[in-house]
């Protein structure tokens, strides 16, 4: 009998609720460093599971509409 497999999320499936940090980079199109730093500066909020952090689905658009909020206020 075979061996069952490991099942490997898609890391765009937008039922996921958490991320890692490298996923929501990812989804954000910016590098795996700056989205670490954005964390540890507590703009993109993030959770810890145990020893690893990782990032509510929801958080990475409540980023981008807090970035669209304060472009708009500059404008």
């Amino acid at each position: 009998m075979a061996e069952p497999r490991a099942v490997v999320a898609d890391p765009d499936d937008p039922d996921l609720v958490l991320l890692t940090v490298e996923e929501a980079a990812r989804r954000l199109r910016i590098g795996r460093t700056t989205c670490f730093r954005l964390v540890l500066a507590g703009e993109i909020e993030s959770v810890t599971v145990g020893r690893l952090r990782r990032v509510p689905s929801d958080a990475v658009p409540a980023y981008v509409a807090k970035l669209r909020h304060l472009s708009a206020e500059a404008a």
